[in-house]
């Protein structure tokens, strides 16, 4: 590779200098992020609780207002009692300074009585009420808040409306001053100089803690309604825009819900952001001190490492062109000298590294996954011939002679590929060992070389994750017009296990009896069959539905042998060349018999 021109003591002048002060900048950058966001989080929260907090108050204020005019019309209207009306409202007066006047209006809709702070009382049959809005809303919806309305064009006012709970206890109508909200909202304060305020639908001025303004009704009242349109459409979070007074502020919004008024809360932009200006301070000057420290330090190490840097450079470079047996030598007495150790104890273990994964890759092109891990790691002599017990598996496919004969190259290529990736995964969940695929057929050992607990439960429940996977993938080839099958045998004994072959190829597989029994079995056993000897059936009999399917022969034994068929859901159990009859399935033992059920004569059919 050719070298660049410019100086070594340059580069790493340079690079230690960013990597300095491009971290501190990055750092500072993200802590005024953070801090801006936090703030932000906090600003929203404090906003929110204190909008929240006054709307919640003037939802109170109304309610107690609601229920104590609800207390004047419990009862239903009877003859002469107007007086006793009148001192109940008298008192309702004296007890909530809020309302300034209220009628009582009866089930007719015709005002029996008024008492009011500022006019004259009056008793008897007045006006007819029955179509003020106050009294609909009110016999609709129980009860009616009004919209905010300026007496003498100064003062808020609302009237609410209350009906009893029966139509004859009439309905009252209250005038509410709302200009003792005012407490309510000079109580807030946000930070030193922030505060809350209320206005209406309209944009009018219901509270703020200047009560002047609110007594000049609708002065400014255009500011308040595009504060209340700009703060509303945040949703609910803190929106930074001018104030009433057109200097900037942060804001946020809160609706009262019964009585639709809009409560915001906003404080100063100046003082809502101090504390991000104060953070952005202390990070430039950290800033400008980092860059003083940073000229400084890399002058130094660049001084110091240029010579060493090139040789782990060049170092690199041989090992980037596969060169594992470069080595460095460095002599500072530093750390540097610890690296170019710890680089040479690298390229070792990285040459060991290569040379084991060659040689893995290499023996896994012949054996099984499991087997080329013992030969790499484990003591060789486990692949030796060895007598042991195992659970062969043999699994072939059914009517692929005929598919082959007539089907294209390349479709019988791609079943076959789907057909080893299908055994090949079951395999390999089971930790089996793969011994061979010959043709359409299949050959599995568990127990061998590596030792299993169980090995008749694992090879069985393997042979059915087996049949599964395959008839799965046959469903699909049968649909594509590949009448395929798939047939497995298994059995179990002692067998004759290692490595057979010359030293360019090496197989490991399994010879004896049992080899031959489980290849025969998969002869006799029909498509989605899987057949199992007595040994076997006999280690999972208690665990696994199974039915015997009577004495075979089979080719190379001088007898009969019982041969045991897996029973899937209760269903017929094909028998090679013949029909099965109720009499031919049979429990394996009388404790079995409740895992494997009878077949009727309809399911032997």
């Amino acid at each position: 590779m050719t070298r660049p021109r410019r100086s070594l003591f340059v580069k790493y002048f340079v690079t230690l200098f960013v990597a300095v002060v491009v971290p501190l900048m990055l750092g500072s950058a993200t802590e005024a992020w953070f801090a801006f966001r936090d703030n932000r989080l906090d600003l929203d929260e404090i906003l929110q609780v204190e909008a929240r907090s006054a709307a919640d108050r003037i939802q109170a204020f109304t309610d107690g207002i609601r229920d104590q005019l609800g207390w004047v019309v419990q009862f239903p209207w009877t003859a002469g009692e107007d007086d006793q009306r009148r001192v109940d409202g008298l008192r309702l007066l004296q007890q909530v300074p809020a309302i300034v006047s209220l009628s009582l209006v009866d089930p007719t809709g015709t005002e029996r009585v008024f008492v009011s702070r500022v006019s004259m009382n009056r008793t008897g049959r007045g006006a007819d009420m029955s179509a003020d809005p106050a009294v609909v809303g009110a016999r609709a919806n129980r009860v009616w808040y009004g919209p905010v309305h300026y007496q003498r064009d100064s003062e808020p006012y609302m009237r609410i409306a209350v009906a009893g709970n029966r139509a004859a206890a009439g309905i009252v109508v209250a005038d509410i001053n709302l200009k003792l909200i005012w407490d309510i909202i000079a109580a807030i304060r946000i930070g030193d100089t922030g505060h809350a305020l209320v206005v209406d639908d309209s944009g009018r001025l219901i509270a703020h803690p200047d009560i002047s303004l609110v007594l000049r009704s609708g002065a400014g009242a255009g500011e308040f309604d595009r504060l209340k349109s700009v703060v509303s459409a945040a949703n609910g979070s803190a929106v930074a825009t001018t104030g009433e007074d057109g200097k900037p502020v942060v804001a946020l919004s809160v609706r009262a819900p019964n009585v639709g008024w809009t409560v915001i809360a906003e404080q100063p932009a100046l003082e809502a952001f101090e504390s991000i200006r104060a953070a952005l301070r202390r990070s430039l000057m950290l800033i400008g001190f980092g860059i003083v420290f940073a000229l400084v330090l890399a002058y130094w190490r660049a001084c110091r490492m240029w010579g060493p840097i090139r040789q782990l450079e060049d170092g690199v470079e041989r090992i980037g062109m596969g060169q594992f047996d470069h080595r460095i030598t460095i002599k500072s007495h530093d750390e540097l000298e610890q690296l170019a150790i710890r680089f040479n104890q690298m390229a070792g273990e990285l040459a060991t590294s290569q040379q084991k994964s060659e040689r893995i890759n290499r023996l896994k092109q012949f054996l099984a996954p499991q087997v080329a891990e013992l030969v790499e790691h484990s003591d060789q002599g486990v692949l030796d011939g060895q007598r042991r017990e195992v659970v062969a598996i043999f699994g072939d496919l059914r009517g692929f002679t005929a598919f082959s004969a007539r089907a294209e190259p390349d479709v019988i290529i791609a079943v076959l590929r789907e057909y080893y990736e299908a055994i090949g995964a079951v395999t390999a969940r089971h930790a089996a060992t793969l011994i061979r695929f010959a043709g359409d057929g299949v050959m599995v050992l568990v127990n061998a070389p590596v030792a299993c607990e169980n090995p008749a439960q694992r090879g069985i429940r393997l042979a059915i994750d087996m049949q599964a996977a395959v008839q799965s993938l046959a469903n699909y080839w049968n649909a594509r017009d590949c009448a395929i099958g798939f047939g497995v045998g298994i059995a179990m004994g002692p067998a004759t296990v290692g490595t057979l072959g010359w030293h360019g190829r090496l197989d490991y597989t399994a010879i004896g009896n049992v080899v031959n029994l489980a290849s025969r079995l998969c002869d006799l056993a029909e498509d989605a069959q899987i057949l199992v000897d007595p040994v076997v059936t006999g280690h999972v009999k208690d665990s696994t539905a199974l039915a015997s399917i009577g004495e075979r022969a089979i080719k190379g034994y001088d007898r009969a042998l019982e041969v045991f068929a897996v029973v899937r859901n209760a269903g017929p159990l094909p028998h090679p060349g013949c029909r099965l009859r109720p009499a031919d399935v049979r429990p394996v033992e009388a404790g079995f018999c409740r895992l494997a059920p009878e077949l009727s004569p309809t399911d032997a059919g």
